[in-house]
């Protein structure tokens, strides 16, 4: 039976998904209700940090994250921060999307070393009403949790991040953490 999403767990993709924009990927679920879902791709780091866009030297060279194909010409983020940055909505546990993104910003040019309680985002992952209920009765997508501490650690690299979700996952998940992307290849 597949676990109903809620804002707050992640989507993993299904080892052998053929679509580029979500390949390996782990999709952080920031809303989820009847009329359609919403999230990022935490696992999908772009060519271009967060000084370069803003072009702000004051600003640290973080890297940005595609957080999925729909409008890639708006910037969104997720932070740790909380009440510190006015208007952020709880998504789960220690996990604040947006906000006053002045603020955000002025708290990194004051202070680069938060960047650690930040991720941002090119676009977002979009599902219209229904959309996702079939991808994820197609099997295309694994629903679970994940703890700020995976979100907001920008040591771990896109292919392990995929890996350690599913392995997190045990039994034939786990399995198919280190299957290749094509088998027909192997």
């Amino acid at each position: 039976m597949t676990k109903i999403p809620n804002a707050g767990n992640i989507l993993i993709s299904d080892p052998f998904m053929r679509d580029p924009n979500f390949s390996r990927t782990i999709v952080f679920l920031t809303e989820h209700t009847e009329s359609g879902s919403f999230g990022f791709v935490l696992n999908n780091a772009v060519d271009i940090t967060l000084d370069e866009i803003f072009e702000d030297k004051e600003l640290p060279q973080s890297s940005i994250y595609q957080g999925g194909p729909v409008e890639l010409n708006t910037l969104h983020f997720l932070h740790s921060l909380g009440g510190v940055i006015a208007n952020s909505r709880e998504v789960a546990p220690g996990v604040y999307w947006g906000g006053d993104f002045q603020k955000a910003l002025e708290i990194l040019r004051k202070k680069p070393e938060m960047i650690s309680h930040f991720v941002f985002f090119i676009g977002y992952s979009g599902w219209g009403e229904g959309q996702l209920a079939g991808e994820l009765d197609d099997e295309a997508w694994v629903v679970s949790d994940i703890g700020s501490a995976m979100i907001f650690n920008k040591h771990i690299d896109a292919e392990s991040l995929w890996k350690k979700a599913m392995k997190n996952l045990g039994g034939k998940y786990a399995v198919l953490a280190d299957s290749p992307i094509d088998p027909q290849l192997n």
